[in-house]
């Protein structure tokens, strides 16, 4: 089952349930996406998909960050939720450890031995830890290994 299918179906689950708050969380994701593929007029695979996923949190913990800096913690509540919806179609975390590994195996796949390097590398990482992990702090890792 494809991710956009599993959507699909938790949608109607969520219609079905009543569940108001869930449902409007993933009518935002399916809209997302809706509107990639017709601004792209392409097919999202799950990959794009989870790319879309990815960003769409990233912009709730933004969101977050800044209704609790105004003191606004009803917004920032309603952010969290939605972020709860959107992580359950996330795939599992990766934890440092294993992030460090997969690091480690690029480092040698691709003989990257300095910051000249790192795009290869992040070339190499970027489809095995997207929304597996902050690519961010992989970023960082990357640098220090590197540098």
């Amino acid at each position: 089952m494809t991710l956009i299918e599993r959507l699909k179906d938790e949608q109607k689950a969520a219609m079905k349930a009543r569940n108001k708050p869930r449902l409007g969380a993933i009518r935002l994701v399916l809209a997302a996406i809706k509107q990639r593929e017709v601004d792209e007029r392409i097919t999202l695979s799950d990959e794009d998909v989870l790319a879309v996923l990815v960003k769409m949190v990233k912009q709730r913990r933004d969101s977050v960050a800044q209704y609790e800096a105004a003191n606004r913690q009803d917004l920032a509540d309603v952010e969290l939720a939605e972020i709860a919806v959107l992580d359950e179609f996330m795939p599992q975390p990766l934890s440092d450890d294993e992030v460090v590994a997969l690091l480690d195996e690029a480092v040698a796949s691709t003989g990257a031995v300095s910051m000249q390097d790192m795009g290869k590398l992040m070339g190499v990482l970027k489809p095995l830890i997207q929304g597996r992990a902050d690519m961010g702090k992989v970023s960082q890792l990357v640098k220090a290994k590197l540098g």
